[in-house]
């Protein structure tokens, strides 16, 4: 039997331990579409509904799995589609191939169908590695360096099959002139700083007095070494938002996310430090570190392309962060004054009661708070958490609490509407074992994410663990934006732009056999929450919140609040519901919070 360029593609694909290709079928791709039939679906072809969410749902896998996420889609449109996806990716450096039809090569250059210029359409997105295979003696090179420029890089790839060269006869690059073989596998070395360098950076932690650290998505394999540095130098630890997996919140040195999302301990300890490292993060927004001439600074980061940025740096340590850290901890001296790390801890557990008080704020007709802290008080500990842009991303910042062995993460930089719902998908069949939780804004659920509920239906009952949430804010308003307006531009609520039309999303899973139930009293979101972590299948909570909730900072600054009283003053639609709400809320960090005793 013939041997096709498709079938050795899908081949090499299980060479490399490739079990699943997210994708949307095509007639540009109808050569390998034969070959996964040909080959009992090994990879496995998991159909989207839309090529958009394919790569989300790429980006989900090899978020959580730390393996490359495959994506698939056709020419023309099809490739178009998975852009999005792949810009996140590309952003928040996680590893995602995508495979993508052509025209057949006799008819391009001629404005054929679907005839699209991918190399010029990709060349941005997939800058790390974009090739065409033209024929067949192509296609185990490009296919490999795809991948190992995938994991290498922390980035996007793309390779382009036409379609007549899906179906030629496959035939290996030979030992000649101008043929390129090619390998399977890699193995990443371990990178360790200067000794020099480690030296130099030991010495301004050990004279820092007020020492912070920073970390980031690069310190999640070097848990155990953060925490003995936090230990000897008695500093606190704050977490940019792609990091807020690393470290669990139960910790008392750990004053949560930083930034617009952040926390009040995170914002206090930034402003007060005189010593910080940074750690695996390029989070992007100075004004929430500390003032530039403020504290002495040291970064450790893999990438030496993207080190020494962002904040004055006396020392930046190119290298691993387990390894670098590890080769700096048996220089450090253990300071006696524990001062400054029991301050942190105390404003952390005030903070987290006052995180308590404010989602506990009567609205109408639910604080959309209180739904993360109800999820947080029962959360499994091997959960897998992800959340939309939006008000979402507000609320999981500040209030889930990580613990255990618990995963989290959203589109970070890109910060795009409507990867929650792929992203959970991508999760579980990274982790078929573990429950997924997705926290969506109503404006993201009816972008795509009504849709995915039916990906979610077609495969649910394949995994191992059934248990896959979706906890749905529903306000009828595209809520990030509208605060947007208000606290940035003093512009009213735009109602005709920023209104959404009322659905059930509740009637819809149910219409399609998930589970579900709408919430709409704040007493029941508990019973609520109790029933989605305990069902036999994914399940949808419904619930309805007050848009008026303000997504105040901690740190809110006095432009912001004025832009927001102009917004108001000039009329807008919710303006006594946002001040009643609002300072409801804010109220809650002037009062003492605890028990009596």
């Amino acid at each position: 039997m013939t041997t096709t360029v498709a079938d050795q593609l899908l081949a090499r694909l299980r060479e490399w331990g490739v079990e699943q290709v997210f994708g949307y079928p095509g007639d540009g791709i109808n050569g390998i579409l034969g070959a996964f039939s040909a080959a009992d679906d090994r990879p496995r072809f998991i159909q989207s509904r839309h090529e958009e969410m394919s790569a989300f749902e790429a980006v989900g896998f090899a978020k959580f799995s730390g393996r490359p996420g495959v994506c698939m889609a056709t020419s023309g449109p099809g490739a178009i589609h998975l852009l999005n996806g792949l810009y996140d990716a590309k952003l928040d450096h996680v590893p995602v191939v995508a495979i993508v039809g052509q025209t057949a090569r006799s008819a391009m250059g001629g404005s054929y169908q679907q005839e699209v210029d991918l190399l010029s359409l990709f060349k941005d997105v997939a800058s790390d590695y974009v090739q065409v295979v033209t024929v067949p003696e192509q296609l185990p090179n490009v296919l490999d360096r795809a991948i190992r420029t995938a994991m290498a890089r922390r980035a996007p790839t793309a390779i382009i099959v036409p379609a007549d060269v899906q179906e030629l006869e496959y035939s290996p690059p030979g030992h000649e002139f101008k043929m390129v073989p090619s390998s399977l596998g890699v193995q990443r070395g371990t990178v360790r700083a200067d000794s020099l360098e480690l030296r130099r950076a030991a010495e301004i932690l050990n004279a820092g007095e007020k020492v912070a650290l920073l970390v980031g998505q690069g310190a999640r394999g070097a848990v155990p070494e953060v925490t003995q540095v936090v230990d000897l130098l008695g500093a606190g630890a704050a977490k940019a938002l792609l990091g807020k997996d690393v470290l669990s919140d139960e910790l008392p040195w750990v004053t949560g996310s930083i930034g617009l999302l952040g926390t009040r301990p995170s914002y206090e300890m930034m402003q007060e430090c005189d010593t910080l490292l940074m750690v695996g993060s390029n989070f992007p927004y100075t004004q929430f570190l500390p003032e530039l001439d403020q504290a002495r600074a040291i970064q450790v980061d893999i990438d030496g392309a993207m080190i020494g940025m962002r904040y004055p740096f006396e020392v930046n340590l190119v290298g691993d962060a387990a390894a670098t850290l590890g080769a700096l901890v048996p220089l450090l001296e253990r300071k006696t004054d524990r001062s400054w790390q029991e301050s942190i801890a105390d404003r952390v557990t005030d903070w987290w009661e006052t995180m308590d008080a404010e989602s506990g704020v009567p609205a109408d007709p639910i604080n959309p708070m209180r739904i993360f802290t109800e999820f947080s008080s029962r959360a499994p500990a091997d959960a897998i958490v992800t959340s939309d842009s939006g008000s979402a991303a507000n609320w999981y910042a500040r209030q889930v609490r990580m613990r255990g062995e618990m995963r989290g993460s959203l589109s970070g930089t890109l910060a795009s509407m409507g990867p929650a719902v792929p992203y959970a998908i991508g999760a579980k069949f990274a982790h078929p074992d573990r429950p997924a939780i997705a926290f969506e804004g109503d404006g993201a659920m009816q972008m795509n994410g009504l849709a995915e509920l039916i990906t979610i239906r077609r495969y649910w009952q394949e995994w191992a663990d059934p248990r896959l949430v979706v906890a749905v804010l529903h306000n009828n308003d595209l809520n990030q934006v509208t605060w947007e307006l208000r606290a940035m531009g003093g512009t009213p609520k735009f109602v005709e732009s920023q209104a959404l039309p009322d659905v059930s999303y509740a009637d819809f899973a149910a219409s399609i056999g998930l589970g579900a139930i709408t919430v709409t009293d704040p007493d029941a979101l508990a019973d609520a929450w109790t029933t989605a972590l305990a069902a036999d299948r994914p399940f949808v909570l419904d619930v309805h919140c007050d848009g008026d909730v303000p997504p105040i900072p901690p740190h809110a600054t006095l432009d912001q609040m004025t832009a927001t009283a102009k917004a108001m003053i000039k009329g807008d639609a919710s303006r006594w519901g946002v001040m009643k709400e609002g300072i409801r809320t804010k109220l809650q960090e002037a009062l003492p919070h605890g028990s009596d005793d």
